[in-house]
């Protein structure tokens, strides 16, 4: 079913044992002074051996002036040297290749990171960055190229398969490739010729240093998606010369610092949203095309394959929802899969429950990154445990026991698993939270939990089953509303997403997070109107901003009213009377009240316990609201202590 995307394939003179690729994505899991460390090499090690054909790390600096971030990799000295040979080690004993994406920062880094102000091909400061740029001579350019081609000898005597030029995302070497950034008159710019110049001179540089044998890939953005910014048809002649020059595969990627939701696209965005400019590219070069973009589903990577969109796909996130991805596809496990479901949460920075981790790892699945420290073994005491709900938290935590040996029966009220992550999956690109209650499900299977539904368990039915433990995960209700009300219907944004209540027409939403804006996506996809009332300054405060900018795009395209700084007083038969600084306003023309005003912990066993079972345990929004991220790492360590 998989032939094509686990068929071998070459870049260069580099065979892969199959299709798959992990991306470069920057981890935090490096040393701070930019070397490998064993958790570096652990978090690789574990992507190799779940079957990746290639690894490619996460960007390293070729010169200190163009690093991006804290602690990211270097390669501008062979000091570096030693921890890169032992990663190469590791990932070819697991049976992998692979290659480090060399990398300057060019105007998109700031001088509190670098000591030094940046450079740049012209001093146009980039607008995220917001730091004044210097521009580089003529010699300092040479220089650079020069660089470029020692970082990448060094990955060769550091025994990389080959190196990956970082040429995207707006970095230094985008930044001569695009007139948003150079708009330089000498060799270096002037027009596409020239601009193209400084990514022709490294590919000569590097295949003269390393041999013209030594794989190189260039990574690069279809699509700058900025106003001015380079598009898909001068990036398709762009990549011709760079094949040209010598490329020996071309990576296609998108987007800019200025452009950063598209360039790490959230749920809101659909898979496989580059696959047209990875085509479009694959059919000018006569080179390997590699896509990537929200590829990760098995049956989508095989279709890029086998229709010929790319030679190549690059599973970034979802390298990081399960390390395991092209092992479970070839003995066919799709099913236990770990989603990634482009949530924006532990990949882009949330940090975990353990104080001071904010490496990169994943909300499905809490064990990336920590591959070191948190590990499923089976116990040498095989203990009767009892979950108490089916939502993500409480799934997390009776598979893993399960895994371990431990004997789990799980207890949920309703007649379907899942929590809140079921009316969550709901609103307009979340459905594949469903993707994830799916592999819980899954793996309580595999691990023989004993599902128990329809059972709103209490102390008595608990303590029969005579548990050495009982975890709570029972989650967190709806607040209510406690303000008048003349006789318009009341809804929960969490009924309206179950389906247990029909939409009016004309839908007043109180509270504008996430919950609340997501919701009135549902309610716009219904073909319903709407209105946000908000009582802070500004509605979303709670999301990752990538997420916000796609919702805040629909919503003003649909024309929603969003009034912030304003306070319901009390509801009238056809909307609201509410405050703000301007006094006392009336909104009217509406049928229904949707509240979204957060939650509040629903924990009604624990006091009823306590002294009964032999360890007791909460965990999640049972404990206090939080996000799913919580729940979910809080109960695999629990587990895993148990």
């Amino acid at each position: 079913m998989f032939a094509n995307v686990l068929s071998k394939g070459k870049i260069g003179s580099l065979e892969l044992r199959n299709r798959f690729i992990m991306p470069a994505m920057g981890s935090s899991h490096g040393e701070s002074d930019g070397k490998v460390g064993q958790e570096l090499i652990d978090y690789y090690a574990a992507r190799s051996r779940g079957g990746f054909g290639l690894i490619i790390t996460e960007f390293a600096c070729i010169d200190l002036p163009g690093k991006a971030l804290p602690g990211q990799l270097m390669i501008d000295s062979d000091e570096f040297i030693p921890g890169l040979t032992k990663l190469a080690e590791v990932i070819h004993k697991e049976g992998g290749k692979i290659v480090v994406q060399i990398q300057h920062s060019g105007r998109q880094t700031t001088s509190s990171i670098t000591g030094v102000q940046p450079v740049a091909p012209s001093p146009i400061p980039c607008p995220v960055n917001r730091d004044l740029p210097k521009e580089l001579s003529i010699e300092d350019t040479y220089q650079l190229i020069e660089k470029f081609g020692d970082a990448a000898l060094r990955a060769k005597k550091a025994g990389y398969d080959g190196v990956e030029i970082h040429g995207a995302h707006g970095y230094l070497v985008a930044q001569f490739l695009s007139s948003y950034t150079n708009r330089r008159v000498d060799e270096f710019g002037g027009d596409l010729a020239g601009r193209m110049r400084f990514a022709i001179e490294l590919i000569k540089n590097i295949k003269y240093k390393c041999g013209k044998d030594f794989p190189l890939i260039f990574r690069i953005s279809g699509d700058e998606r900025v106003e001015g910014g380079r598009k898909i048809d001068e990036t398709v002649i762009i990549s011709r010369a760079l094949a040209e020059a010598g490329a020996d595969a071309i990576h296609v990627s998108t987007g800019v610092y200025a452009s950063m939701p598209w360039m790490v696209a959230p749920y809101n965005v659909q898979n496989g949203y580059l696959l047209n400019a990875a085509a479009a590219v694959k059919n000018a070069v006569n080179v390997p095309v590699i896509a990537v973009g929200r590829i990760n589903d098995p049956t989508m990577a095989e279709e890029v394959v086998a229709r010929g969109i790319a030679d190549f796909v690059s599973l970034g996130r979802g390298s990081l929802a399960d390390p395991e991805f092209p092992n479970k596809v070839a003995e066919n496990r799709i099913h236990e899969i770990s989603p990634c479901v482009a949530c924006m949460t532990r990949c882009q920075g949330t940090p975990g429950i353990i104080p001071g981790d904010r490496g990169v790892s994943c909300m499905i699945n809490p064990f990336t990154g920590h591959e070191s420290t948190m590990k499923i073994t089976q116990t040498g005491h095989p203990k009767s445990v009892v979950v108490v709900g089916g939502g993500p938290g409480g799934l997390e935590a009776a598979w893993v026991a399960a895994a371990r040996g431990h004997k789990v029966t799980l207890l949920e009220k309703n007649n379907k698993l899942g929590g809140q992550f079921i009316p969550a999956a709901v609103p307009p690109g979340k459905h594949e939270l469903a993707r994830g209650i799916r592999y819980y499900i899954e793996m309580c299977k595999k691990y023989g939990v004993d599902i128990r539904l329809g059972i709103e368990a209490n102390a008595d039915q608990i303590t029969t089953l005579n548990p050495d433990i009982v975890i709570l995960a029972t989650g967190a209700v709806p607040i209510e509303a406690q303000i008048p009300n003349e006789g318009i219907p009341i809804v929960q944004a969490v009924d309206v997403l179950s389906g247990k209540v029909m939409l009016g027409q004309n839908i007043l939403i109180v509270g504008g997070g996430l919950v609340g804006l997501e919701t009135c996506e549902h309610v716009l996809s219904q073909n319903r109107r709407a209105a946000i009332v908000e009582m802070q300054d500004s509605v979303g405060k709670d999301i990752h901003p990538s997420i916000k900018y796609f919702i805040s795009k629909s919503l003003a395209e649909n024309h929603v009213e969003i009034l912030t700084n304003t306070k319901v007083e009390s509801f009238k038969m056809d909307g609201a009377i509410c405050t703000n600084q301007s006094g006392q306003i009336k909104l009217s023309g509406f049928d229904m009240v949707l509240l979204a005003l957060g939650a509040k912990s629903y924990n009604p066993l624990e006091k009823d316990l306590e002294g009964k079972v032999k360890s007791l345990h909460v965990i999640g929004d049972a404990v206090k609201p939080r996000s799913a991220v919580v729940a979910i790492e809080e109960g695999a360590r629990l587990a895993l202590g148990l």
